[in-house]
């Protein structure tokens, strides 16, 4: 759930403390050394701002539809006085084109599970499309594998989140995988990760 700060538009969200180190230290482990990464469904901006900031030779570009969260992006970029982060893109994952030329990487944390699988199909179309040859995706959140929720906590959410909305929900990572093989993608690295999250790296099928 998104709070909102001192600065009028800069929303928090307190997932983002709770997991931010844990996402961090496989970033920095998998993404490229420099280069150009474009976050889909950036929401608040706090992961940007914080992984940006421990990552300083890459450029960030975060992107989100909802112009609340663009906002939101901007403040805390401008209270972080960040200089390797683009102003935010309005981009819909689920778009059949992206306003954006090629990356070395996609950043998605915490969005297939809070939207349509339609986000799911559209994210993996156009990692196939932009991403450079050794360009990778990089995948936050919790994942069902082998039909079944890793813990109660993981099903009772999904339950939650089919109850705001049927079209979201916790999603099978081999269904996940099975979209990105779509695309010309493969699921190199499986990441296990605190309160029974994964992380997927996505990267192109080697011929």
């Amino acid at each position: 759930m998104l709070g909102w700060d001192v600065d009028r538009d800069a929303m928090t969200a307190p997932a983002v403390a709770r997991n931010r180190d844990a996402v961090l230290a496989v970033l920095r482990r998998v993404l490229p050394a420099r280069g150009t990464v474009l976050e889909i469904a950036s929401g608040s901006g706090e992961h940007a701002v914080y992984v940006a900031a421990a990552l300083p030779a890459l450029t960030w570009l975060p992107s989100d539809p909802d112009p609340e969260a663009r906002r939101s992006i901007a403040a805390h970029v401008r209270r972080a006085g960040a200089t390797n982060i683009l102003p935010p893109l309005d981009l819909d994952a689920r778009a059949a084109s992206w306003a954006v030329g090629r990356v070395d990487a996609i950043v998605c944390i915490n969005m297939i599970h809070i939207a349509p699988w339609a986000a799911t199909e559209g994210l993996m179309a156009g990692a196939g499309r932009i991403l450079t040859e050794d360009g990778l995706l990089f995948l936050y959140g919790p994942f069902r594998e082998d039909g079944r929720h890793s813990a109660d906590s993981n099903a009772d959410f999904d339950a939650s989140l089919r109850a705001r909305d049927p079209d979201w929900g916790v999603r099978d990572r081999e269904a996940v995988a099975v979209e990105a093989a779509r695309h010309g993608l493969t699921v190199s690295e499986r990441v296990a990760m605190p309160a029974n999250n994964l992380s997927l790296v996505v990267r192109r099928v080697r011929s």
